[in-house]
This record gives C-alpha cells, structure tokens and sequence, in this order.
C-alpha cells in the first residue's frame, strides 16, 4: 500500500460528487444519524463498482453505447427524481429536536442508487487500480481487494466527516428560514446540475 495510493484516494473522495451532495443533503435536513446511514450508502455503492472493474463488466461499459447509455440516462432519471424530492421536503429542512429522520433502508437505498446508476466510477476504477495493482502482478486478486477495501474505508470517513460536520450546524442553519430555502434550492439544484453532467458525460 503505497503513500501515492493513499493521497489519490484521498483527493478522489473528498472532491464533491454526487455522493458528497446526497450526504450533505441528508445531514442537514435529518440531522447526524441520516448523514452517517448516507455516507455507509454511498460507501457501499463503490462495492458493484470495484467488482465490475475485476469482472471484466466496465469493458462492456466501455466498448458498449447502449450499455453505457442505459446506465447513465437511469442515473439522470434518478438524480432528477431527487432534485424533485428535495426540492419538495419542506419537512425535512426544519429545526426539531431530535430531528424527523427517515429510515435506515430508504436512505441507505437512495444512497447506493444514487451513486450505482452513473456509470463512470466504473470506468474511473479501471483506469486508477491498476496504476497500484499491475495486471502481471501473481497477487493481483488478493492486492485488488485490498485496495479496494481501503477506497471503500476512506470513502466512509471521509463522507461521515462531512455529514458530522453538515448535522454540527444543522440547527443554525434551519433556525434561519431563508437560508434555509435557498440550502433546499440549492441542493435540489445541484442534482439537476450532477444529473445534465451525467447526461453529456462520454465513454
């Protein structure tokens, strides 16, 4: 396990991304719980990813347009539908204590949906392993999941960061309405925005 390994990794998940907005979103309008169950949902949503990059399912991505195609206009429909959602969950943005949470499932299942139905990590995963596993390498299989199991540890920590961190000011937040409508808008905007990306994105 390399330093290199370490800090891309590092860069990779803590650049914002579909997932970091879901968790932000579910932090702050359900408080710290949502936002720890959201950043385990999102950990793992890599899982399905990690495995195709191994199995050989990410050259189909690849080589296929109507298999890369299918997957990306389901995550488009997807990430609209949560901007809809969002944008309609006056409920969940409003201070209470303790917070109106929703359940574990649902939010675990939206979490890997989210993340599952965008075809480039796939993609990504087999253009980033192998620069720190080699395919020659005669422990290739063992070195994949073990890389692959630290990716998935440092996506949780980092991701319950931010979520801690959104539910730590939740309550100033939503003590101010206005804030808090733009926060609402704004979140529901950024799904529209990963959704027209996701969109346009290319093999």
């Amino acid at each position: 396990m390399s330093i290199a390994f370490l800090l891309a990794t590092l860069v990779v998940v803590a650049t914002p991304g579909t997932g970091v907005v879901y968790t932000l979103s579910a932090a702050l309008s359900r408080g710290r719980r949502t936002g720890v169950v959201a950043a385990f949902g999102c950990t793992l949503a890599t899982v399905p990813h990690l495995v195709a990059a191994g199995t050989g399912l990410a050259a189909l991505l690849h080589a296929s347009a109507t298999a890369f195609d299918v997957v990306r206009y389901a995550g488009v429909g997807y990430l609209l539908y949560l901007a809809w959602v969002t944008a309609r969950d006056r409920a969940g943005f409003v201070p209470a204590d303790p917070p109106a949470e929703r359940p574990a499932y649902r939010v675990i299942v939206s979490a890997v949906l989210v993340n599952l139905l965008n075809p480039k990590p796939t993609l990504f995963f087999v253009a980033f392993l192998p620069q720190f596993v080699p395919a020659t390498a005669p422990d290739g299989t063992a070195r994949m999941l073990l890389h692959g199991g630290v990716f998935m540890l440092v996506t949780f920590v980092v991701f319950t960061a931010y979520g801690l961190s959104a539910a730590a000011v939740r309550d100033r937040v939503l003590a101010r309405p206005r804030l808090t409508d733009w926060l609402r808008r704004t979140f529901a905007g950024s799904f529209v925005v990963l959704g027209v990306s996701l969109l346009f994105a290319e093999r």
